[in-house]
């Protein structure tokens, strides 16, 4: 379990439990395409106030476990993170566009559990 995230005026430990399938719920993760996830998801919390604690990546969807500050929403934090992953993912791997021929890596649902 991470610590607290310390503030100006406040402290907080929020965890969110997210669960993004891929469109068509397609096997699209080799291990090349889930190292490159990972470090987008790296580059993600520099660039955010949030913090990836586990990156769970499985054929065809992906558990993510973040914390982050009550100033982000849920519907906020996932949907910078499936864009981002998603535009990251089609740029470095073009090859996944074969199989996901809408243009869309992810479904547009989520699912969501407030561990915190």
């Amino acid at each position: 379990m991470r610590e607290h995230i310390h503030k100006s005026h406040n402290k907080s430990l929020l965890l969110y439990h997210f669960v993004c399938p891929v469109k068509y719920r397609r096997t699209v993760f080799t291990s090349d395409i889930s190292k490159t996830f990972k470090n987008v998801c790296l580059e993600i919390e520099f660039r955010f106030d949030i913090q990836f604690l586990e990156v769970g990546i499985d054929g065809n969807h992906v558990d993510f476990l973040i914390q982050s500050v009550p100033m982000n929403s849920p519907k906020k934090i996932i949907s910078f993170v499936k864009s981002i992953t998603a535009k990251e993912i089609f740029r470095l791997h073009p090859e996944v566009k074969l199989f996901l021929w809408s243009g869309k890596f992810w479904t547009s649902g989520y699912y969501v559990n407030s561990v915190g």
